[in-house]
């Protein structure tokens, strides 16, 4: 069942992300790009998890909330700059989707809950943290990583496909070995060369 307060924090979470001035073609048509991500978060959960926590369906909604006003250029470079830019990224999302839901009158512990996915706290360990995961991974590999890889060395996305692969459960490489038969040609050789045992 769908409460009237999920209700009220999707709608609000959507009207943020659909403030994304960034496009994306969806069935033809410009979709303001967090709101797309949000969406195909969404339809991961739904194929991970038959019966999702209301926890984790908000958290597909907010889980990159208004992304596009964190610029990586404010940000050193080099990884130390990458990993200080992620780390506020999660906060940030964090923060901002938790007053969300408490305008829409969610109780602490669902708020709590939110917050635990969108920062990965126990990666591995708690359920649904591992399914957003997953469903992140999925949605990487089937919507940008053919545009992701068009700037990138193949040595360096190689490493990306085997770290992403690293932090996959069972269940998610077993969706992601199905999706690999409907991309494109190159995107599954790189995927099957990434994958292959190391000589």
């Amino acid at each position: 069942m769908t409460s009237d307060r999920f209700i009220r924090a999707v709608r609000e979470l959507d009207r943020q992300n659909s403030g994304d001035p960034s496009r994306v073609l969806v069935g033809g048509k410009p979709i303001p790009r967090e709101l797309a991500k949000a969406d195909w978060l969404s339809g991961w959960i739904s194929r991970l998890e038959p019966a999702p926590s209301e926890a984790l369906r908000l958290t597909a909604r907010c889980q990159h909330l208004r992304r596009f006003e964190l610029k990586r250029s404010e940000f050193p470079d080099g990884r130390a700059g990458y990993h200080a830019w992620r780390k506020h990224m999660a906060a940030f999302h964090a923060d901002e989707a938790a007053k969300v839901l408490s305008s829409a009158g969610y109780d602490d512990e669902t708020i709590s809950e939110v917050r635990r996915i969108v920062q990965k706290q126990g990666l591995g360990a708690h359920a649904d943290v591992q399914t957003m995961e997953d469903a992140l991974c999925l949605s990487f590999i089937e919507h940008d990583l053919a545009d992701f890889g068009s700037g990138q060395s193949e040595e360096k996305l190689l490493g990306i496909l085997r770290e992403t692969w690293r932090k996959m459960s069972p269940r998610g490489r077993e969706l992601a070995g199905t999706l690999a038969e409907e991309l494109p040609d190159e995107v599954r050789a790189l995927l099957k060369r990434a994958l292959a045992p190391s000589e």
